[in-house]
């Protein structure tokens, strides 16, 4: 079999965990919908069950309190 075979020790490869080249998506990363970002229809449920929460907390006859993000 030809081709290279590289070796790695672990003290490299725990380094490399920590670098910021590790911690940013590639530039050219496509935007995928449930994959890499999250889902519209995640988005939209989640605004729903927002609403729906914020509803069953006010009392009938009070105002909706407002949460601080």
């Amino acid at each position: 079999l030809a081709g290279t075979h590289i070796i790695c020790d672990r003290k490299f490869l725990l380094e490399c965990k920590n670098s910021p080249a590790a911690r940013t998506p590639p530039c050219c990363l496509p935007q995928t919908p449930g994959v890499t970002s999250l889902a519209q229809s995640s988005l939209v449920k989640l605004e729903e069950l927002k609403e729906r929460n914020e509803s069953k907390e006010a009392m009938p006859g009070e105002q909706p309190r407002h949460v601080p993000p």
